[in-house]
């Protein structure tokens, strides 16, 4: 009545729904970790990038700063490069209208916005799905062993507690290893939801804030600002 030699007597079918939830149990905590490794490192970047961008610093050498040879672009980086890139190419070139110039700004920097929202949302829909199927899966192969066990009785002139219990313990391990696998999934998929979501709302109020910064750089006049 072990776990292990329950699993070994259960039907084909149980067996191959076990499998099916501990693969899918092992994806999901490698998906865990792996978005844990990114969330964490696109929170610091930002952060690092703001104080930076805020301390007054040029921008011109913000920029050859993060776009110097071997260093990896990223995050909130990868909006500011964009449109800095985006801004110093159609001002340089002529008879170019301010409105047009902020217009490809915008037009860069959102490319780069919604580039940098799939990285941070990459894997949470498996996630979400490991969460949500995994209990019925494991449901699944409950109901079947249940089932399967009871057809068993049928050659069996004296049923027994002894004789069903059995059958109907590897069952239920089907719908335990279900609730295993999609527990951590679920709380996963919301914690990361909550801090992407923090992220890509910082993203959208930086590329805001840094239109406004380059709407005025770009309508300087003689007599000042427009």
């Amino acid at each position: 009545m072990s776990i292990l030699g329950l699993i070994a007597s259960a039907s084909f079918v149980v067996q191959m729904v076990m499998l099916i939830l501990l693969a899918a149990s092992v994806f999901s905590w490698i998906v865990i970790f792996q978005r844990m490794r990114v969330l964490k490192q696109a929170r610091k970047v930002r952060t690092t990038f703001e104080d930076e961008f805020w301390s007054g610093i040029d921008l011109s050498k913000l920029y050859k700063k993060l776009t110097q040879e071997g260093r990896k672009v990223e995050g909130i980086e990868s909006i500011f490069t964009s449109g800095i890139k985006e801004f110093t190419r159609l001002r340089q070139s002529h008879n170019v209208e301010p409105d047009a110039v902020m217009e490809g700004v915008q037009r860069a920097m959102r490319v780069a916005l919604y580039r940098e929202e799939e990285k941070l949302e990459k894997h949470l829909s498996f996630l979400a799905t490991v969460g949500s199927t995994s209990p019925y899966i494991g449901l699944f192969g409950t109901v079947w062993g249940i089932m399967h066990s009871f057809i068993g009785l049928a050659d069996v002139q004296q049923a027994t507690l002894a004789t069903v219990a059995p059958g109907i313990a590897e069952a239920l391990i089907a719908t335990a290893i279900g609730l295993v696998a999609a527990i951590p999934a679920v709380i996963a998929y919301n914690r990361f939801s909550t801090v992407t979501d923090s992220l890509a709302s910082g993203y959208e109020n930086f590329s805001d804030e840094f239109t406004s910064i380059l709407h005025r750089k770009v309508h300087v006049k003689e007599g000042g600002v427009a």
